[in-house]
């Protein structure tokens, strides 16, 4: 064959792989942009390899030739959701004590199911805080093979804790058992080696614990939970290797060494004064506050089996913590959406948002909060929670202004991940699984 026909064919199948690259048109009335903070009439976005290769309006953006066109008529787009606090591989139906009867492999297979309803809900995006092992690692990974969908996840695996903390440590069994957490750690040496270990295992973050929980036995959701030493080696730790470090902190004091020590997110931040707010928007500390859970928690709690010591520590938590929320709120901190699903059952992790309006957000906030300003907390600018070119096409469309009512949120009609359709008209598309 002669150089020059061997060019020339070469030639026309590169210009056939590129005329056939799967590219998708996708419009509708209107697009909320969060990082420009205004709703766009007539958008349209060109998808090309998951994410947004051109976009502009449907009377200046060219629709290629070939591509697949998705018309959404009258429904308005938004980003994919960003939920940075969930715990996907468990249920709040399984009571405290019949939970420790599940396996690794059991955790991984709830976490299965609970990733198609989140993501389903329009959460695209999901941060998972605490696991007991690491099954949380393995769905991310099959969910990114591609063998069962979900939400893309950003994992912690086993959380570092002090001994009888709130992280990692088992409080629910009697001494006999002397059954101490994996990731259970004393002093700051020992919380480097738990980090080191985490992140061996395939982490992408870093969780730990500066005060006691709800649903701990026997620990204070006042009480400080490790010393700042302890709490900065860790995040020393973590941003050495460029990991991130959320903290579950509830009580003030814990807060506080949680920001001082550099940690990344305040996991709850339930009781906040004025100098641990100024504190949190000095140093940039993101605040990751769950205000929807209480009310599935109080009406639901005793019929799951929740513990009485944890309903009643809920009982006195939960209107200082949606009072810490507007204080923070109101303060300029930034909030972003965290809702502790797994407390509450998965898919509902949308009614969060009527209630960060309903406490001081504007609804444009609240979807910052879920969209580009969790994208800032976990270094994704640009990539996720925006409609720019160069971020994931991951959408939701909802046939309501959300600007107006923002509950349209709790269902949303489409759902887009990756430029994937997962979810069209309200129901799920059966061939994307």
């Amino acid at each position: 064959m002669k150089l020059s026909n061997l060019l020339a064919g070469t030639a026309c199948a590169i210009m056939v792989q590129t005329a056939s690259a799967e590219q998708i048109y996708l419009t509708a009335d209107y697009f909320v942009d969060p990082v420009a903070a205004e709703t766009i009439k007539n958008p349209a976005f060109l998808i090309e390899d998951g994410k947004v290769v051109e976009r502009g309006t449907a009377n200046e953006l060219r629709k290629p030739r070939g591509a697949e066109i998705i018309d959404l008529g009258n429904a308005t787009l938004a980003p994919g959701f960003i939920d940075m606090h969930t715990h996907l591989t468990s249920d709040p139906e399984d009571p405290a004590y019949y939970s420790l009867s599940f396996s690794d492999e059991r955790d991984a297979i709830t976490g299965v199911k609970n990733a198609r309803k989140t993501l389903l809900a329009g959460f695209t995006t999901v941060r998972h805080v605490g696991a007991s092992s690491y099954s949380d690692v393995a769905l991310r990974d099959a969910i990114n093979e591609g063998d069962v969908p979900g939400p893309r996840m950003f994992v912690s695996g086993p959380p570092v804790g002090i001994l009888g903390g709130h992280c990692s440590d088992n409080n629910l069994l009697p001494s006999e058992y002397n059954l101490v957490g994996e990731n259970v750690a004393t002093g700051p040496w020992e919380m480097r080696e738990k980090v080191r270990r985490n992140i061996k295992y395939g982490v992408d973050l870093i969780k730990t614990c500066s005060t006691g929980g709800v649903f701990s036995k026997g620990t204070s959701l006042g009480a400080a939970q490790g010393t700042l030493e302890e709490l900065a080696a860790v995040a020393d730790e973590a941003h050495a290797r460029g990991l991130k470090v959320a903290s579950h902190a509830h009580g003030t004091i814990g807060i506080k060494n949680a920001i001082l020590a550099g940690i990344d997110t305040i996991e709850h931040a339930s009781i906040l004064d004025e100098e641990t707010i100024k504190l949190a928007k000095d140093n940039g500390t993101f605040l990751s506050m769950d205000i929807y859970n209480t009310e599935y928690t109080l009406s639901e709690g005793e019929k799951n089996g929740v513990l009485e010591e944890s309903l009643a520590k809920e009982r006195a938590i939960s209107k200082i913590q949606r009072d810490s929320f507007t204080a923070a709120v109101k303060s300029g901190v930034k909030v972003v959406f965290g809702s502790d699903s797994g407390i509450y059952p998965h898919g509902d992790n949308g009614r969060q948002f009527s209630r960060m309006v309903m406490l001081g957000m504007t609804p444009m906030q609240a979807l910052q909060a879920g969209t580009s300003l969790a994208a800032e907390a976990l270094g994704q600018e640009g990539k996720l929670g925006c409609g720019d070119v160069g971020c994931f096409a991951n959408f939701v469309a909802v046939k309501a202004d959300p600007m107006e009512d923002i509950s349209v949120f709790e269902s949303v009609d489409f759902v887009m991940k990756d430029g994937k359709v997962y979810k069209r008209d309200g129901k799920p598309i059966a061939d994307a699984y």
